[in-house]
């Protein structure tokens, strides 16, 4: 019997995650190519042999996404899967369009064939979109965890932009780590907060090899899930944090309201900033679809060390690059503080922009006034500091979760926003976790 010819769309993430878990010792299957989008200079790589595994000794080649109709031709594929997120319903259905009228198969996998089983409790924190407040979710729950006295474990979703064997499984325990691993921007700003809190983190590409690792050091894993996918290993608790500032993208994205239907726990962040129909338009439109879900209303409080810097000054903003990106968000924690403090003006960046910062305006050219701090490469990073050293600004406002004058030179004055999660009302998310797993004997 001839193997099903597969091509797996994906954006360095979940599609090696389902490869890991399903394809690659799985003779009835052919993963003849992946695709690779949303996220800069990832194609033209090769899933490694070490990874791919004793079906695969030449590798598997990673394509451009904008490939796809030739290499289904050329490799007369027989299903092509869809495995990346925080993308609308229309997109995913146009991409199944343009497969199904080519001849093959779409699919979409499920927890069944993905999902890992931990030997330890896992808590897991999704989100219905990037740039919810999934991060400082997951660093509340486990200074939670923590003060109850477990040990935990971050263990996030995939980042793994350089050298995919050597990225196989990566453990951060302090800033040296970030440098050992040569860490982007993108993934310092998911782990340094963690380290800072003491939280050891985890990544890489195999994620069952990782959770293997994670188990032996820890008492509970905290899943810390990006974009807005759903999680890799089962879990004995799921927290998803939705968004009144994007009210019906709970509704509306892929695979957001899979983690919607999924939750034991939704957390309706940002409710201080929201609208307050729009939080109740969330609320409904959870209720609606998981009746027995508990949910919490929060706030993303925001702390400023020098408040008074900003008043009265023309300030560029700088924030994460993700949320404002492919999270379609118009403004983040910097622009609030900007604007909170009494900044003069806001200065537009897009003059100043050089590079491949220019690039990602024509890429995203809703961002707007607001300079994302896109890093996923040495040259990115230059082009970065490139743009705020050009702009004619008094201050620079850093809404990003690291400090970036760890990584570049800031050329003018900064200050530094930072952000948690404040619960409103009960229960807490202490109470939750108090009553599910009590205090470590």
């Amino acid at each position: 019997m001839s193997r099903v010819r597969t091509i797996i769309m994906g954006a360095a993430g979940r599609d090696f995650h389902n490869f890991n878990t399903f394809y690659r010792d799985n003779e009835k299957y052919e993963v003849v190519a992946f695709t690779a989008t949303q996220i800069p200079n990832i194609e033209g790589r090769k899933y490694p042999t070490v990874l791919a595994g004793k079906l695969y000794p030449n590798g598997i080649d990673i394509y451009p996404e904008s490939e796809l109709p030739k290499l289904i031709k050329k490799f007369d594929v027989d299903e092509v899967v869809f495995a990346y997120s925080d993308v609308p319903y229309p997109y995913v259905m146009h991409k199944a369009a343009q497969v199904n009228a080519l001849g093959a198969d779409f699919k979409l996998m499920g927890m069944k064939t993905t999902q890992v089983k931990s030997t330890k409790p896992v808590v897991g924190i999704c989100a219905v979109r990037t740039g919810s407040g999934k991060s400082q979710t997951t660093r509340r729950v486990s200074k939670i965890l923590i003060d109850l006295g477990y040990k935990v474990a971050a263990i996030r979703h995939p980042m793994p932009y350089g050298d995919l064997a050597k990225q196989r499984v990566q453990r951060f325990a302090d800033y040296s780590d970030l440098d050992k691993h040569e860490c982007t921007i993108e993934e310092r700003e998911e782990y340094e907060p963690h380290i800072d809190n003491g939280v050891i983190v985890y990544a890489g590409v195999d994620y069952e090899a990782i959770l293997r690792e994670a188990e032996k050091e820890v008492d509970i894993v905290l899943w810390d899930g990006g974009n807005n996918d759903f999680s890799f290993y089962k879990t004995d608790l799921l927290i998803t944090v939705a968004d009144p500032l994007r009210p019906g993208h709970e509704m509306a994205y892929y695979p957001g309201e899979t983690n919607i239907r999924d939750a034991d726990v939704v957390v309706i962040n940002k409710v201080d900033t929201a609208k307050p129909e729009d939080v109740v338009s969330v609320r409904d439109n959870v209720y609606s679809v998981n009746p027995n879900a508990i949910i919490i209303e929060g706030a993303s409080p925001i702390f400023v060390d020098n408040p008074d810097a900003i008043r009265g000054k023309r300030v560029l903003v700088v924030e994460d690059g993700p949320t404002l990106t492919h999270g379609e968000m118009k403004f983040g924690a910097g622009y609030v503080a900007a604007r909170r403090y009494g900044a003069r003006e806001i200065v537009d960046p897009r003059p100043f922009a050089v590079g491949t910062i220019a690039e990602t305006y024509k890429k995203y050219p809703n961002t707007g006034t607001i300079l994302p701090a896109m890093g996923y490469g040495e040259q990115q990073v230059r082009d970065l500091e490139a743009t705020i050293a050009a702009a004619d600004v008094d201050l620079v406002v850093i809404g990003t979760p690291i400090d970036l004058t760890r990584v570049m030179k800031i050329n003018r004055p900064s200050e530094r926003v930072r952000y948690d999660l404040e619960e409103i009302g009960k229960p807490t998310l202490e109470d939750i976790l108090t009553k599910k797993f009590g205090k470590h004997a």
